[in-house]
């Protein structure tokens, strides 16, 4: 509840920053429309926000009006002048509010949400009746401008924290946009008199969000110019072939710009190099093993309709808005849907490398924590559930796996616990309900941890760390570990987080790693480890990428966001003031 209520929050703080100072100070009422019956529009207003003081209660077909209470304080508090509606039209803001609503769907967000078809006729008809020089409804008036600033609120809110509540979508995404950020943001961009300028702000001040909302626009006009065709299942095809299906794959391939138009010479039916390199380019955007070979995983994945592609990238703009805004001059960051692991300094990739991720059923968790140490040689204190579930059915089984694989059994899990000799106890007599003993692993090439391990406290356990198996990175699909990250490159991890510590040279680092000695060493400058959820990414080269959705996520996703908004909003008036919490 606690993470609902800061959201929330954020919301009201918006809110509150918002009207008192995006509009320059002006006293209320300034600018007001001067042929506004202000009694009329007054009671009108409270019969809209306050029914149980009116004389007359809303009607039942009126929109919601999501921020009720704070309006109703707000509009007190200007005397109920109107906000939007001057004496000659409405106010440039005003304008600048419509279209932006008008463009939601660029922020993979929908118009509906703010108001858009409730406005549309009250605007029309204002400007009618202004162009007419005819008077128009106080009471309709009064209607436009509380949709307009309820909508303002809205979309501020939408674009700054995201629609809907990650927790309440998916209780393991633990990275939220905590309610500091919201000074910032406020001081930099509130006193605008530019609605546009204003709404920028809000949005997430990171390069990807930006990509990914340029790739929304790319396949919104793919989708309106009819999208891709449909390829007919049959063999699979590869360089050489010759296939009336080459042509249609040719041709879907074209409209991605995954190839160029082909030269006047090419055979259609002909599957050439520059299709294979075409179809190996695609392979690499859809986390594909990029053989260049149209089988069923490639098929499956060129059959994917446009509109699904852009529900794809319209997730990942949700995502991008429930995380800080703030993450780190340099971070670390792992995309765990797509297996990658890149080091940022500056807005700049200075390291990249493939990871192995958490099984489906042991998921690697979203959140984000500074990493302060790294350890050489690491021991691998096996956890509970992975020796029960994972190990006991193989020792079992074979009674010298642990001495096999160097691992140690120890009475229990206090420091001082004795060791005990494995051929003693019957494992047949443990499992998941009595499994007193501590298993450690020795380092050496054998532990599963590898030479290096990347220590990051957090609740989950979870850490970056070497592995024996680096077969595992060749593979696209690297779904294998029981939660933990496994990095491909883990020597030049290391040596980047300690290239400042004149203690700690890379020819030191890689004799202590031969010496075989376990070696705790500090990071001096801790730095952020953010584990995220991308199904859809853009490179800084441009490339769009969407990869598989390997824990399920999109779909519960997707279905929130497909929820009316009356139907999942929390009223402000409704939740408790969090200073006191703080």
């Amino acid at each position: 509840m606690m993470k609902i209520k800061r959201h929330a929050f954020i919301l009201a703080a918006v809110w509150i920053a918002v009207f008192g100072m995006v509009f320059l100070g002006a006293d209320p009422s300034e600018g007001s429309a001067t042929n506004i019956s202000q009694p009329t529009f007054k009671s009108h207003i409270i019969k809209r926000l306050r029914p149980e003081k009116a004389d007359v209660g809303p009607s039942a077909s009126f929109p919601t009006i999501y921020y009720r209470s704070i309006l109703s304080n707000f509009y007190e508090k200007r005397d109920f002048n109107p906000l939007w509606i001057l004496d000659n039209g409405l106010t440039s803001q005003a304008d600048q509010l419509i279209r932006a609503i008008e463009e939601a769907e660029l922020d993979g967000l929908i118009s509906e949400d703010y108001h858009f078809y409730q406005l549309k006729p009250l605007i029309v008809d204002f400007k009618q009746a202004l162009l007419q020089r005819l008077s128009f409804d106080p009471e309709k008036q009064a209607d436009l401008d509380l949709l307009l600033t309820d909508a303002f609120l809205l979309f501020s809110s939408h674009l700054l924290s995201g629609r809907v509540i990650p927790n309440a979508v998916d209780s393991t995404w633990l990275f939220f946009n905590p309610v500091s950020d919201i000074t910032l943001i406020l001081n930099s961009n509130a006193y605008s008199s530019r609605i546009e300028s204003f709404f920028d702000g809000l949005r997430p001040a990171h390069a990807a969000y930006y990509r990914l909302r340029n790739a929304l626009q790319l396949y919104i006009g793919i989708q309106k110019k009819g999208g891709w065709p449909s390829i007919p299942s049959g063999p699979s095809l590869r360089i050489g072939d010759t296939h009336d299906r080459v042509d249609k794959i040719r041709k879907r391939l074209i409209v991605t710009a995954d190839i160029d138009s082909p030269a006047r010479n090419v055979k259609p039916a002909e599957f050439d190099e520059s299709l294979m390199k075409g179809v190996q380019r695609f392979q690499n955007r859809h986390g594909i093993e990029p053989d260049g070979v149209v089988g069923l995983s490639t098929l499956t994945a060129m059959n994917v309709p446009v509109e699904d592609r852009i529900r794809q990238i319209e997730l990942n703009l949700e995502r991008w808005r429930w995380i800080p805004r703030d993450l780190g001059y340099r971070y670390i960051l792992v995309n765990i849907a797509d297996y990658s692991l890149e080091v940022v300094e500056n807005q700049r990739t200075v390291l990249e490398m493939r990871v192995v991720v958490g099984k489906a059923y042991r998921r690697t968790p979203v959140f984000s924590e500074k990493m302060k140490h790294l350890v050489l040689n690491p021991f691998w204190n096996i956890p509970v559930k992975i020796a029960v579930e994972d190990k006991l059915p193989i020792i079992r089984k074979n009674p010298l796996y642990l001495t096999q694989q160097h691992i140690k059994v120890f009475e229990n899990w206090s420091v001082d616990a004795p060791e005990v000799n494995p051929l003693f106890i019957d494992w047949f007599r443990v499992n998941s309900n009595y499994f007193p003993y501590r298993l450690r692993q020795d380092p050496g090439p054998l532990n599963a941890l590898g030479r290096i391990k990347f220590m990051f406290p957090n609740k989950f356990a979870v850490y970056l760390h070497d592995t024996p198996q680096r077969g595992l990175f060749k593979k696209a699909s690297r779904d294998f570990s029981s939660g933990c990250i496994r990095i491909e490159k883990p020597l030049e991890l290391a040596e980047y987080l300690l290239q400042n510590d004149p203690h700690w040279p890379n020819q030191k680092i890689t004799d202590t790693i031969s010496s075989g000695v376990t070696t705790v060493v500090r990071i001096k400058d801790p730095i952020p480890v953010h584990l995220l959820y991308w199904t859809a990414w853009v490179t800084e080269t441009g490339t769009v990428h969407f990869g598989n959705d390997i824990y399920d996520r999109d779909p519960p996703l997707s279905r929130a966001l497909k929820t009316k908004l009356k139907d999942t909003f929390i009223p402000a008036e409704n939740l408790t003031d969090l200073r006191a919490e703080k």
